[in-house]
């Protein structure tokens, strides 16, 4: 088998496929009478009462579409191909049985190579036997081929697209993982650090009082050495084999730094309020992106704003930051460079048991929200 061959009929199906939204029952809902009334008011078809019947019972076809594309096609392309030899009239004649046209953009959005590929035959059998049996002519057919042609491409189109969309998705949240994967290793690692270097020096001084003090505080050694070896491995696994950075984590006291670090475009203003010193390592950092990210979009999609402000403030048992701008309302607003910066700050904060939102003022401007538990335990 040709690999490309194999390539195509190895292409799963696209997974989670809605089985029916609002739109078909709004569908059926028009088609179904723009049946009849065609078939009442076109004389020329040969056999109306026969080609609206088969129309009719072809129209819930739409309804399964997405979770069963081969099926569809192959019950309403293998019917439409038979009917011209059993009656006489050619249903696809009515104008609205183009609706069949969705089951072939369908089948290729959302079925497995296989199903394209089987499908593809009974949609090529109902045009060809249309142009042999004479319901269509020379151009008519010619058209017909590129009409269902232009279907199937449309659908394979818009389904790479969505897995190319997925796969930006899931490489944003694994990179905020790694960020966070190297807060949470370089905090763990401060204080198991200490306790290493505790130990040492209790071995160091245990020298006139032996016993199971000094078991126990080789025990504690190699406990604290196995564990940093052991997430130092991990995270360079995380980070796909490129040099740690050795730099300290920003924290929320860093979060000022924002308001003196463009010299250009809108003022930012930085208010800290509560307590904030004894945040977890991993919060702090975390309050810090989340701020800066935020910051970072408002400069660069904000048309014609003048202020960004940045707040922090904290209680008992969490710690909200918001960041809100001045700019132009009703403008469009990417959530991030790529597009995906607000998926990364509400997978950091996810991650942390907190949550993320991001939306328009009621008057003017754009606010993102963030709220992180102190404890900076996440669920």
């Amino acid at each position: 088998m040709h690999p490309r061959l194999h390539a195509v009929l190895a292409e799963p199906r696209v997974p989670a496929a809605p089985p029916r939204v609002w739109r078909d029952g709004a569908m059926m809902a028009v088609l179904a009478p723009a049946i009849v009334v065609e078939g009442i008011l076109r004389p020329d078809l040969p056999w109306r009462v026969g080609c609206v019947i088969v129309a009719l019972a072809l129209l819930p076809t739409l309804l399964w579409r997405r979770t069963a594309p081969r099926a569809m096609v192959v019950v309403a392309f293998g019917a439409t191909t038979v009917a011209p030899f059993v009656l006489p009239g050619d249903p696809c004649q009515l104008f609205t049985a183009s609706f069949l046209v969705l089951l072939v953009y369908a089948l290729f959005r959302w079925g497995s190579g296989r199903d394209a590929v089987t499908g593809s035959f009974f949609v090529v059998a109902k045009v060809t036997a249309a142009g042999l049996i004479g319901s269509i002519d020379g151009g008519e057919l010619v058209a017909g081929f590129a009409v269902m042609f232009a279907a199937a491409t449309l659908g394979a189109a818009i389904r790479f697209r969505a897995a190319a969309r997925l796969r930006e998705l899931d490489r944003v949240k694994l990179l905020e993982r790694e960020r966070l994967a190297r807060d949470l290793h370089d905090t763990v690692a401060h204080h198991v650090s200490a306790m290493a270097i505790r130990a040492q020096a209790g071995i160091a001084a245990s020298a006139s009082q032996p016993g199971a003090a000094v078991e126990a505080l080789h025990t504690i050694e190699a406990e604290a050495s196995r564990a940093l070896a052991e997430m130092r491995a991990m995270v360079r696994v995380l980070r796909r084999g490129q040099p740690a950075d050795l730099g300290p984590n920003p924290q929320v006291a860093d979060i000022e730094r924002l308001a003196g670090h463009f010299r250009t475009g809108p003022r930012i203003d930085v208010d800290l309020r509560g307590d904030l010193g004894d945040l977890p390592p991993p919060v702090g950092s975390a309050l810090y992106r989340l701020a800066q990210e935020s910051v970072t979009n408002a400069r660069r999609h904000a048309r014609h704003a003048t202020r960004i402000e940045v707040s922090v403030a904290t209680d008992d048992t969490s710690v909200r930051l918001r960041v809100s701008d001045d700019g132009e309302a009703g403008a469009a607003r990417p959530t991030g460079s790529s597009g995906f910066g607000l998926v990364g700050m509400m997978e950091r904060a996810d991650l942390l048991g907190g949550s993320c939102e991001a939306g328009p003022n009621p008057d003017r401007g754009w606010t993102v929200t963030a709220v992180l538990p102190r404890a900076g335990v996440g669920a």
